[in-house]
């Protein structure tokens, strides 16, 4: 049997990019895939495609953004395949300026696409996989959000991308330690592919080897990560955030917390700059700040 045989899941932002690659990986597994894309044509190719391999999706095309029309998704997917196991927060858009040029619409459009678009679906099917769970019907459903290398080191450039991602990877332990009573994982997934965004803000880097070798940077070498992360198998990994490119699979280490210096009353001011000095100097050095030397 496939490792996702009769699982449902909702992929949003999967018209192209990582998204079809997920899509497409989920469907060769046997899951029922609902293609999310405000390009409705865009995700119906995606549809087509899985069709024409013999397996299951809808496509659709509502807003992630508002909680009214992540509804209508939620309600497509139960009309056409009776319960939704899996969401795949994957959609997102950039507006990239240094922090002092950006304008207030580019900060909340970053906001509400990425940080807001992964609350409206969760927020839904969170309550329906609790009101099933309290029923006494047993659930194995998965959220698995999408940050950012940077949402994890920040980025020059893209101050409002990296905070919504930041913010992302922190909503994932939330979510995490919330849910887990009901049978729900939330993991969290930093990718590295060729991508519109990506193709955009690098494309010399993410560009496809022309000599036939490995391509590190396709959008299918995620999609297995995230299909596993989606099955059954996965119930005992969550609160995770990963980092995968090419054939590489890694676990962000989180912030928690490090060197320290106690001195068990209060500091003088004149005391503190040594103090954080001989914690600087004994901490790990932070990786820089993608952008930076």
């Amino acid at each position: 049997m496939s490792m996702c045989s009769g699982r449902t899941v909702i992929i949003t932002g999967s018209g192209g990019g990582l998204g079809r690659a997920y899509a497409l990986a989920f469907a060769e597994q046997g899951a029922n895939v609902v293609v999310n894309d405000i390009r409705a044509e865009a995700a119906q190719a995606v549809v087509d495609e899985i069709q024409a391999s013999g397996g299951q999706a809808i496509a659709n095309s509502d807003d992630i953004t508002t909680l009214a029309t992540a509804q209508r998704i939620v309600d497509a997917a139960l009309a056409a395949f009776g319960e939704v196991h899996v969401l795949v927060n994957n959609a997102g858009v950039l507006r990239d300026r240094m922090f002092i040029g950006l304008s207030e619409d580019d900060w909340d459009t970053v906001m509400r696409v990425h940080l807001k678009g992964h609350y409206c679906l969760a927020n839904i099917l969170g309550r329906r996989w609790r009101d099933l769970a309290k029923a006494g019907m047993p659930v194995s459903a998965r959220i698995i959000n999408t940050s950012s290398g940077a949402g994890l080191q920040g980025s020059v450039g893209q101050s409002n991308y990296s905070a919504a991602k930041g913010g992302i990877a922190a909503l994932t332990l939330v979510q995490a330690a919330e849910l887990a009573r009901y049978g729900v994982t939330a993991n969290a997934l930093a990718p590295a592919a060729r991508t519109a965004m990506t193709e955009s803000a690098m494309p010399d880097v993410v560009k496809k080897p022309e000599d036939g070798s490995f391509d590190a940077w396709a959008a299918e070498n995620v999609a297995p990560l995230v299909v596993w992360l989606g099955s059954e198998a996965s119930a005992h990994v969550s609160g995770q955030v990963f980092e995968s490119q090419g054939g590489r699979i890694s676990l962000g280490d989180g912030w928690r917390t490090g060197a320290t210096r106690d001195k068990g009353a209060l500091w003088r001011v004149e005391e503190v700059g040594a103090a954080v000095d001989g914690i600087l100097a004994e901490a790990p050095r932070a990786q820089g700040v993608w952008g930076t030397a």
